[in-house]
């Protein structure tokens, strides 16, 4: 997958996420291969199941073998319980907001780390870092996602999410909150997703972002 960025989005000063998006790129393409290697087995007679079922086993072993396997009863130890949406129970601690992802959104593991990766590109400053899996053995498994907490801060109106995303080189695209550029739509960015501290620097916590 090509994440060429525009030379409108700064990425200045964000080099120690570098190494974290590699080890994320690393963790979707060893995913895929395990992907590939059940599904070349299946071929060879073996039992079979849906790419989500497939996916769900493979992130299941590769993060009991990588040590980054959380029991779900261990979750809570993440941090307090925040609020919970459509796709993400949170976890607050001091300095970081834990996010549990039930793939309802997303389409499956790889789908999210893909999205993820792109949301670190755009939005180094509120970049995420792969925690690790959580789940029941043999059920479904949830990545652990975990973001820098953005404290002393408020919603940012729509006006300031607009001047934003201008200055990161994107243009309104149709309904409010909805971006593009050459390279990629954004949307969903909306008051409920972007922080605005003090300082008047701004936080995109969530979006969805497709690449064009």
């Amino acid at each position: 997958m090509n994440h060429d960025i525009p030379e409108s989005v700064s990425q200045g000063g964000y080099g120690a996420y570098d190494e974290e998006n590699r080890r994320i790129q690393e963790v979707s393409n060893e995913l895929q291969r395990l992907c590939r290697l059940h599904e070349k087995e299946s071929g060879d007679g073996k039992a079979n199941g849906t790419r989500f079922e497939i996916e769900q086993r493979a992130a299941e072993q590769f993060a009991k073998d990588a040590g980054i396997w959380i029991p779900m009863d261990d979750v809570f130890d993440l941090g307090s319980p925040g609020p919970s949406g459509n796709e993400n129970d949170t976890y607050v601690s001091e300095s970081t907001i834990y996010k549990v992802n039930n793939l309802l959104n997303s389409g499956g593991i790889c789908k999210l780390l893909d999205k993820i990766l792109l949301h670190n590109l755009i939005f180094p400053n509120t970049a995420y870092r792969l925690h690790g899996f959580t789940g029941y053995d043999g059920r479904t498994i949830m990545p652990v996602l975990e973001q820098e907490r953005i404290c002393e801060a408020k919603p940012a109106t729509q006006i300031m999410i607009d001047t934003y995303m201008s200055a990161l080189g994107f243009e309104k695209n149709g309904e409010s909150g909805r971006f593009s550029n050459n390279d990629f739509v954004v949307w969903d960015v909306v008051p409920r997703n972007v922080l605005v501290d003090k300082d008047g620097d701004m936080y995109v916590i969530d979006a969805e972002i497709a690449k064009l």
